[in-house]
């Protein structure tokens, strides 16, 4: 894959963050960056240009000699790496290397090519820093957790490489690389910028569309094994309110419920109308789904743009600005995680519907055999609940908190990385209620058997049944659910990360 600064998809980022797909820089980029990087050290002979021969933050009125730009580059990155917490998973920090390093290759930020090749090379080698969840408040870019990345880039601080932790000098020595010596704005660069959140909220939007798919035909079992209504989805219904997304799911429903035995036997029953847990999918889906393609298109932009300061222009201007603010990401996470969080919401209750004998006509729990003597699917609707009910506290937006930093210099923030790990989780915690709800949708459709359902949910049907044994007595089902929610990642091509972001 060739990064430009201008060309790179979710899809790509996903690829390269948990497929490991190989990453170069083309020609045309390295002699874009050489350019640049003259333009800025022709300029800062003549003029102060901010963190290139001046202090930081609230320090930027210092001048620093020519003598100690290396010094001020080595001393901001090991000063700038308090992150503390639980690392993140290699495959998000490996998804954060490539932000940095295609930002990078837009050449507003005048580093040498050398940086952005180190990058690319522990990308490709597999050499990925350890970088704590916690630290950074998204406002002059994810400083401290960029840091952490940067640090183990000169060879200091830790990395995991062929899944062990050790020192990142000795990392990149096993994969055939050498630290790299920073000169004058390159720690500067590395730390500036949206990466962190970036990379992260990317991948989440990425996976939320693909996983967003499997909940539709996971629905759409669920209204069967409940005997619903199919008029709700009619086409006529939704072009009267013609939301992209809405129309959309209503189509997909009517889709995987086509054909089915079980609908047209109770075409003319006295239900009039279903709950809306039912009734409503296309319009709470519908909802989630535009949601989700409008922050796609928020996250290609940005990992596509320049998050740096100052950037440096083709006419050696170099400008200080405040791209590396969070904001656009960070309002976008928190629009998505709350969009999931109400999808979430509403598969719980569907979940409730599956086992609750008070609101169906099935055996009340999914149960077979002797009666009170098993308890069945039971508690997997407390299980449901308690992720719903946490994926409404984790909603609460990040982007509404702000506090002042670096001595009041940096007076707004967006709480953006905070954003980011909430949105992991709360999708984390959506994919297990998908999972969940298509197990149950999965025995309550057995018990309308023999007859059929549609075609692709009798697909869905016989996939489970290859990988949940039948239900017999009550035992162990936290097998069957990893089983089943494995499935659904397969699904939808995609792979679990080697352990989740603490959220």
């Amino acid at each position: 894959m060739l990064i430009d600064g201008e060309h790179l998809s979710l899809k790509d980022l996903y690829n390269v963050a948990f497929d490991h797909e190989r990453v170069e820089i083309g020609a045309g980029t390295e002699a874009l960056l050489l350019e640049r990087r003259r333009f800025l050290e022709e300029e800062s002979k003549k003029h102060t240009i901010y963190g290139v021969n001046t202090g930081f933050g609230i320090l930027v009125d210092k001048r620093i000699s020519a003598d100690d730009l290396e010094t001020l580059q080595r001393n901001l990155v090991l000063s700038h790496a308090a992150g503390i917490g639980e690392p993140i998973a290699e495959e998000l920090v490996r998804a954060i290397l490539l932000v940095r390093a295609n930002s990078l290759c837009k050449g507003f930020s005048g580093i040498r090519p050398d940086v952005v090749l180190q990058l690319v090379e522990m990308l490709n080698r597999g050499v990925h820093p350890l970088v704590p969840s916690k630290g950074s408040v998204g406002a002059s870019g994810d400083l401290a957790p960029l840091a952490h990345i940067a640090m183990a880039m000169i060879g200091q601080g830790k990395c995991i490489y062929e899944g062990r932790t050790i020192d990142s000098f000795e990392a990149l020595s096993r994969a055939g690389l050498k630290p790299t010596v920073l000169k004058s704005k390159e720690g500067l660069s590395l730390l500036n910028g949206t990466a962190f959140m970036a990379g992260i909220g990317g991948c989440a939007a990425f996976m939320a569309r693909a996983i967003f798919e499997q909940a539709i035909e996971v629905s759409a079992m669920a209204v069967d094994a409940l005997m619903g209504s199919t008029s709700p989805f009619d086409e006529r219904v939704h072009a009267a309110r013609p939301h992209p997304g809405q129309s959309y799911v209503a189509k997909r429903l009517r889709g995987c419920l086509e054909e089915s035995e079980i609908r047209t036997s109770h075409l003319k029953c006295d239900r009039v109308q279903d709950a809306y847990t039912l009734r409503t999918i296309p319009q709470v889906y519908g909802a989630v789904l535009d949601t989700i393609e409008y922050v796609l298109s928020v996250f290609e932009r940005e990992i596509n743009s320049a998050t740096d300061n100052p950037l440096i222009f083709e006419n050696g201007d170099a400008i200080s600005g405040g791209n590396f603010h969070g904001e656009p990401v960070a309002l976008a996470m928190d629009f998505l995680s709350i969009a999931l969080t109400d999808m979430g919401n509403m598969i719980e209750r569907r979940i409730d519907r599956l086992v609750n004998p008070k609101l169906n006509d099935l055996p009340p729990f999914l149960t077979t055999g002797k009666e009170g003597l098993n308890s069945g699917y039971m508690i997997w609707q407390y299980t449901a609940a308690a992720l719903a009910s946490e994926n409404k506290t984790l909603a609460h937006p990040a982007s509404a908190d702000s506090i002042p930093t670096s001595g009041f210099q940096e007076d707004h923030v967006s709480m953006g990385a905070w954003g980011a790990r909430k949105l992991w989780t709360i999708l984390d915690n959506l994919t297990s209620l998908i999972s969940i709800e298509a197990l149950l949708a999965f025995r309550a459709l057995g018990f309308r058997h023999p007859k059929r359902s549609g075609p692709s949910i009798e697909e869905l049907f016989g996939q489970i049944s290859a990988v949940v044994p039948q239900y017999l007595e009550d035992r162990y089902f936290g097998g069957e659910f990893e089983d089943v929610r494995t499935l659904l990642l397969k699904r939808a091509g995609l792979r679990r990360t080697s352990e989740r972001v603490d959220g």
